[in-house]
């Protein structure tokens, strides 16, 4: 017979040695096992009928670990889809209201995913929502649609929303993977020049030193940089909210 490496795992060491003697010790034959009898008698221990059972169940494959989501492939887009994917900028928002019922059809389920299934929502909440999700200005339509399309429900009077549990098919999944690979990832870099600013100067320069008050005294003069020049950096805070308004999964 020929070497192989085959390998054996026993969840209970205790239990698989006292399978093993208490086999050895039922055998017929006075004289020691051979060497296929004695590989049958450690798989038969093991759990496994004989060594080739044993065989077949190490050499069938493991099943593979799910896939990180960022990892998973795309898949194909629909020609639909192709078309409502292009309704949305590198930032992940809606630019345009489409015209045709089956692309807005596929825009509304990637709208749906930015809600929590697990909560209710004010109009209000619903409204900020979508108003960081486009860039056409016209969340009310959004949010009518969403419920005509029967992916967000509301209460008579609409002081609450909640999300329906809707499933969407395979053309609208392909599209929401494509969307989500799409948009940029999240950067650990300061989002501002403020901030570029307060980090440079509380740097310490070579052959300099630092006093221990200097780093809070420039951090609190950068902070309040504001009250010199309200009209400047009330302008700036806008841009900064703007840029980071983008709607989170």
């Amino acid at each position: 017979m020929s070497r192989e490496a085959l390998p054996l795992v026993a969840p209970d060491l205790s239990a698989f040695a006292r399978s093993l003697g208490q086999a050895l010790k039922t055998r017929p034959a006075a004289e020691p096992p051979g060497h296929v009898e004695l590989l049958n008698l450690i798989a038969r221990a093991a759990g496994h009928r004989n060594v080739q059972s044993l065989r077949a169940a190490t050499e069938r494959p493991l099943p593979l670990a799910p896939l990180a989501a960022e990892d998973r492939p795309v898949l194909p887009l629909t020609a639909n889809a192709r078309k409502a994917l292009m309704q949305f900028d590198s930032r992940g928002r809606l630019v345009r209201w489409p015209h045709k019922f089956s692309v807005q059809r596929l825009a509304m389920w990637v709208l749906w995913t930015l809600f929590d299934g697990r909560r209710r929502y004010t109009e209000r909440e619903v409204n900020t929502i979508l108003m960081a999700a486009n860039a056409f200005g016209d969340h009310v339509t959004l949010r009518r649609e969403l419920v005509n399309h029967r992916l967000l429900a509301r209460k008579s009077d609409c002081s609450e929303y909640w999300k329906l549990p809707a499933r969407p098919d395979a053309e609208a999944q392909a599209l929401v993977a494509a969307w989500r690979a799409s948009r940029p990832r999240p950067s650990t870099r300061p989002s501002s020049r403020r901030e570029l600013a307060v980090e440079e100067a509380t740097r310490p320069r070579r052959g300099v030193g630092v006093q221990a008050g200097a780093v809070h005294s420039r951090r609190v003069a950068a902070d309040r940089g504001g009250e010199q020049a309200p009209a400047q950096a009330a302008a700036h805070q806008e841009r900064v909210v703007g840029d980071a308004g983008q709607p989170l999964d």
